[in-house]
């Protein structure tokens, strides 16, 4: 399974990056909004540290003006994969991009007919948005198990990327049903290292080996 980080944020890039955690990076435009700074200033930094795919957005919303977004944004770097929001639209949009050879990650997935729709267009990616799902009492997990089960049954060749993670548990859930890519906040690849009981067993050890005899220097 790969690990994306979900930020536009430089220092928290860097620091996934230099753990070696990390295998690509996704923005949205409201990622970017948080940094201040312009979005080509922004891509261009994160494209010197990462290599490896970096999701960078469209915002149009018809199918001419997304595609010719995309074919702007894919020419910036080999690892820019535009991405393109699961309208009507934007199927219309990846159809033409895919043909091209252009890698599409197709987002803002909700259903796993959506999803179908997507594979069927040519996508690269497909990122169904697992947080947002259970925030409206919906099982987002499941819709993984049903995109995983199509993609399976039919041997498309999209790659499941699950995003909108909130925490550790989204992600060891999306592995064991065999998704391809979480994509996560900075937080939440911290959280996946930490468990209280390393804490204290390796405090444990540590308190013991002041007890242990040591040879003196002769």
């Amino acid at each position: 399974m790969k690990f994306f980080i979900d930020t536009a944020d430089i220092n928290e890039i860097k620091q996934a990056h230099d753990l070696g955690l990390i295998d690509g990076v996704t923005t949205n435009p409201s990622l970017i909004a948080k940094t201040g700074k312009p979005f080509k200033t922004v891509a261009k930094e994160i494209l010197k540290i990462v290599d490896g795919p970096i999701s960078l957005e469209v915002i149009a919303t018809e199918s001419s003006q997304m595609i010719k977004e995309a074919r702007t944004l894919a020419k910036i770097h080999k690892n820019v994969v535009p991405k393109i929001p699961l309208t009507l639209e934007g199927l219309k949009a990846v159809q033409v991009l895919s043909s091209e050879g252009i890698n599409i990650n197709q987002t803002l997935c909700f259903s796993a007919t959506q999803a179908l729709l997507c594979a069927k267009a040519g996508a690269a990616y497909v990122s169904p948005f697992i947080g947002r799902l259970d925030d409206i009492s919906s099982d987002g997990m499941k819709l993984i198990e049903d995109i995983v089960t199509i993609y399976k049954n039919y041997q498309f060749k999209t790659q499941v990327l699950v995003a909108s993670i909130r925490h550790p548990l989204h992600v060891s859930g999306a592995a064991k049903l065999g998704a391809h890519v979480a994509t996560m906040p900075f937080k939440v690849i911290m959280q996946l290292v930490k468990h209280p009981l390393t804490d204290l067993g390796l405090n444990q050890f540590l308190n013991d080996w002041k007890n242990v005899p040591k040879n003196k220097i002769s």
